[in-house]
């Protein structure tokens, strides 16, 4: 239920309210960026800030309300992330990121529930129900602790990977041990079953919606550049939709789908991507938010969940973490230090939250002291690996300069369908083009260099424009051209920009 310390409960105030909310989101990425907090801390402590145990502005105690905006928000962030993951990186770690989403979160759940068992003194299902629940890496925290950041491109693969597809597993053994818990008749064969139907309806399905989607962006004229954004993140909720239906994994559909939509060559590319970053914000905002809204601070310092939750904390970060990587990578070519870095990298966030709320809603024994557990070993997660990741790669090599991003966004945006677009590439310093002018360089059949920026300005070119090292050219191309394009570019030193 939702109810307004205010006279008269009217839409004005509502709306009120939600600007407010989304305003304060907004300034407290800047101290986030400013202050290497993680934002979504931020996010929820104006939640908790705005809730009846403080302000008394808003009091929130729907779970089921904040189960759907949180999986809603899900939906959005996991879209918005797969389109970003290339494929060209990703397919070198299929591996390790399948051991550590599937193996890695069994071995995390185990090893957290045995320390939940002694330290909480919950019995064993219930242990695991815990260890479940906190068992994932959050695919939010995760990109956005990536976004921008120059990763060993295998290690920041992995990651992205685990975090985009482990969330299947995590809700797999959460549902089993509620089924455990409520169903007596379940049986581990009925579990098995059930993690593989979420597993193959989850990949068919996002995989023949990803087509789909990838088609309808190529061949179905809108009359508007926008509606083609639109449309995609309509099919991210059908993909999602669709697939838990058919008792699949509906997270992991939207995942894969937009992968397909991200990998594809669409005219319409800068346009969804900046349409989905800007929703995806708008939802991590509102999620944590209302899971701030959700939880009572009173409850949270108290001395007895403080001690409890510090200890489960630390055998998460430093037991049960590191377990899980070391043995799920066995064989596989990582350095010690890649495993460490990807051991403190096993970041916790709006998933658990959101299947805390699980048991609230199933109204199990406990669950609101399980759900306190949770947010509290989330919140120290954040403030502790969250703070600290950057600094840590850097202290093991592992990071490198800032990905080169434009302060320009040059797309070639038409309400019609085109075979051409804008395509950024860098010269590096090993370029062959260094020095030479536009004229004397041969550029495929149908390509122009259409645009320059250097130092941050942007310089319209012509025949008698030198190249100089770290220019960033935008080469308007046919979408058929591009491979050709990435190969003759990259044989001069050029190296294609992420959007």
């Amino acid at each position: 239920m939702l109810c307004l310390s205010v006279p008269v409960i009217s839409t004005d105030v509502l709306i009120l309210l939600f600007g407010l909310l989304l305003v304060a989101g907004v300034m407290a990425t800047r101290i986030s960026t400013r202050f290497g907090l993680p934002a979504l801390i931020l996010f929820m402590g104006i939640g908790m800030i705005m809730g009846s145990d403080i302000t008394g502005l808003i009091f929130f105690d729907d779970s089921n309300l904040a189960q759907l905006i949180g999986v809603a928000a899900l939906i959005v962030i996991l879209f918005e992330g797969g389109l970003q993951t290339k494929w060209s990186s990703m397919r070198n770690v299929l591996a390790p990121a399948a051991s550590l989403a599937t193996l890695g979160v069994l071995i995390t759940t185990t090893v957290v529930a045995v320390a939940v068992r002694f330290v909480f003194g919950f019995d064993w299902i219930e242990s695991f129900l815990f260890g479940a629940i906190i068992g994932s890496t959050d695919a939010a925290a995760v990109f956005a602790a990536f976004k921008g950041k120059n990763i060993s491109p295998k290690v920041g693969a992995t990651l992205e990977a685990e975090s985009g597809t482990n969330d299947p597993m995590a809700m797999f053994l959460t549902v089993l041990a509620l089924d455990f818990m409520m169903k007596p008749d379940t049986t581990i064969w009925d579990g098995i079953w059930m993690f593989v139907l979420q597993i193959v309806v989850g990949a068919l399905i996002g995989f023949l919606l990803g087509q789909l989607s990838r088609l309808m962006l190529n061949h179905l004229r809108l009359e508007s550049s926008g509606l083609h954004a639109v449309l995609m993140i309509s099919m991210a909720f059908l993909t999602y939709g669709v697939t838990a239906y058919l008792l699949g994994s509906g997270l992991l559909a939207v995942y894969i789908a937009a992968m397909i939509v991200g990998n594809a060559d669409t005219a319409h590319e800068v346009t969804i991507v900046q349409f989905s970053e800007a929703l995806a914000w708008i939802m991590q905002i509102i999620m944590f938010v209302i899971l701030g809204l959700l939880v009572f601070p009173r409850q949270l310092i108290e001395p007895d969940l403080i001690w409890k939750g510090l200890l489960i904390s630390f055998v998460l970060m430093f037991v049960a973490r590191p377990i899980a990587v070391y043995l799920s990578t066995l064989g596989m070519a990582f350095t010690r230090k890649e495993k460490l870095f990807i051991s403190w990298a096993g970041l916790k966030g709006a998933v658990p939250i959101v299947l805390a709320t699980f048991p609230l809603i199933a109204g199990i024994e406990d669950s609101q002291l399980l759900f306190n557990a949770v947010f509290f070993v989330v919140v120290t997660s954040a403030l502790i690996q969250g703070t600290t990741l950057t600094p840590l790669a850097e202290k093991l090599g592992l990071l490198g300069p800032d990905k080169i991003r434009s302060p320009y966004t040059i797309a070639l945006v038409s309400s019609k369908q085109s075979q051409h677009k804008l395509v950024p590439y860098v010269v590096t310093e090993s370029s062959s083009m260094i020095g030479k002018t536009l004229a004397d360089i041969t550029l495929p059949p149908n390509t122009v260099v259409n645009a320059i920026v250097r130092n941050e300005y942007l310089i319209p070119p012509n025949g008698q424009t030198s190249i100089e090292e770290g220019d960033l050219l935008y080469v308007l191309a046919s979408m058929y051209r591009h491979d050709q394009l990435d190969q003759s570019f990259g044989e001069d030193g050029l190296d294609r920009v992420e959007l």
